[in-house]
């Protein structure tokens, strides 16, 4: 009996803490991004809501996207009323009475996301932040949509112009370059950048001050290649901000760079690459700019970059790999050129099914990442004829791994994964569904 009394409590105190760290969001953050247009996609991409709420599980916030502005209205607006608004059905409620579910989600409506179109001679994001009275119509709806559809607040995936592909020069190269700009100055995004950071500190001000009452959040995704010293005022933003997302990837995709495939989300700098091709950059940039530690959650894709490799590509796949022939065709999920989901990615690495297939079926040969910095790739050189050549560079649960011990080394917020329908969410790959989100809630 005395070892019974001695023992009792600390095993009581032991199954406590363990039922509560489960039923308990940790201290890091997992925000998962939903692309709602994968409800409505066709063949093995859609996501219906009973694949979706397997998910829900790791996520400690679902990011809904997307919703757009109205130019002439400057309020925010479905961009597909269909889908989101259809009377008694519509996917706003349907997601969102997930909460009763899963009550320790937070469901959040996002808006921008480079999903909502724009005039080729104006960007309605701009505009609308040079007026008092269109940000005043923009918050006024925004804080609408949000308490009518039983939103937790809002996402700004605000679409600032992107940064132009940069090129890669020789010494030489730089050292002329540096002596052009002199004269020429850098490549003008958007000629207002000074007056367009301001204004948009004061969006965000009014905005949380319109939100405050009723305790809904306020979150920043900074959109891939978004500059962001030319768009951010970082400290006059922060206080204001619950956290900030940062899409630190894509920094090299076939759309951009066309002739030379490389890694699309490295770690850490490469040599030889531009320095702030990396996440370890973006997240130095807010912290040197003393945004805590803890808003920061880091980016992670779940999909690959592809290119197409031609008869001049190599036969290593080492990247850089040069004379690549623009982004390969689109899978049978993803229906995007130059880009394969996680499952797409993962029926091409070699397997018993396609150990024997040749041409376009064959599988291709995977290189892992044993530094843990930039990145796994796969590659297929091309055939005699310059056909079937194929380089990726994907992220893959043990890369969402290495960057979210990366964000527990750093003390970081959590990890932000761009999105859900793009990871094996039928487990077809491994018999784990949504492996790359398991793989990085594991990790954190």
């Amino acid at each position: 009996m005395k070892f019974l009394k001695f023992h009792i409590l600390p095993v009581f105190i032991l199954l406590f803490t363990l039922v509560n760290c489960q039923n308990v969001p940790g201290g890091s953050k997992m925000v998962c991004y939903y692309n709602s247009t994968s409800f409505i996609r066709e063949g093995l991409g859609k996501l219906i809501i009973n694949d979706l709420e397997p998910a829900l599980q790791f996520c400690t916030h679902l990011v809904y996207g997307w919703v757009g502005i109205n130019a002439e209205t400057n309020k925010l607006e479905s961009l597909n009323p269909n889908l989101d608004l259809d009377q008694g059905k519509g996917h706003f409620r349907v997601i969102t009475s997930l909460k009763r579910k899963y009550p320790a989600v937070k469901f959040l409506l996002s808006v921008g996301g480079f999903q909502d179109p724009t005039e080729e001679d104006t960007n309605k994001y701009l505009t609308l932040l040079e007026s008092s009275a269109a940000r005043i119509s923009f918050i006024n709806s925004a804080h609408t949509l949000v308490k009518t559809y039983d939103f937790d607040g809002l996402d700004l995936s605000w679409q600032f112009p992107p940064n132009k592909p940069k090129k890669k020069h020789s010494s030489i190269g730089k050292l002329w370059k540096g002596f052009k700009k002199i004269f020429t100055g850098d490549a003008i995004l958007d000629e207002k950048a000074e007056e367009h950071k301001e204004e948009f500190v004061a969006l965000v001000r009014e905005l949380k001050n319109a939100f405050r009452h009723e305790g809904y959040i306020l979150s920043l995704t900074v959109l891939p290649n978004v500059n962001s010293s030319l768009f951010y005022d970082v400290p006059a933003l922060i206080n204001n901000i619950d956290f900030v997302n940062l899409a630190a990837f894509d920094f090299h995709t076939p759309l951009r760079y066309p002739k030379e495939a490389d890694y699309p989300a490295p770690l850490y700098e490469l040599n030889d690459r531009h320095p702030e091709h990396n996440v370890n950059f973006q997240v130095q940039y807010w912290l040197g700019l003393h945004c805590p530690a803890t808003k920061i959650n880091v980016g992670v894709p779940t999909y690959g970059r592809v290119w197409q490799m031609t008869s001049d590509s190599g036969l290593t796949g080492h990247p850089p790999v040069a004379d690549t022939e623009h982004e390969a065709p689109p899978g049978l999920q993803s229906h995007t050129s130059g880009l394969y989901s996680w499952p797409e990615v993962c029926s091409k690495l070699p397997n018993p099914s396609n150990a024997h297939l040749k041409g376009e079926d064959a599988p291709v040969r995977k290189v892992g990442d044993p530094t843990k910095r930039f990145g796994s790739y796969a590659y297929r050189v091309a055939d005699d004829d310059g056909k079937y050549g194929l380089w990726i560079g994907y992220e893959d649960p043990d890369t969402a791994g290495n960057k979210a011990g990366y964000v527990r080394a750093k003390g970081l917020g959590g990890l932000a994964l761009f999105d859900l329908s793009y990871d094996d969410f039928r487990g077809s790959c491994s018999g784990d569904k949504f492996p790359i989100l398991r793989a990085a809630k594991f990790r954190l």
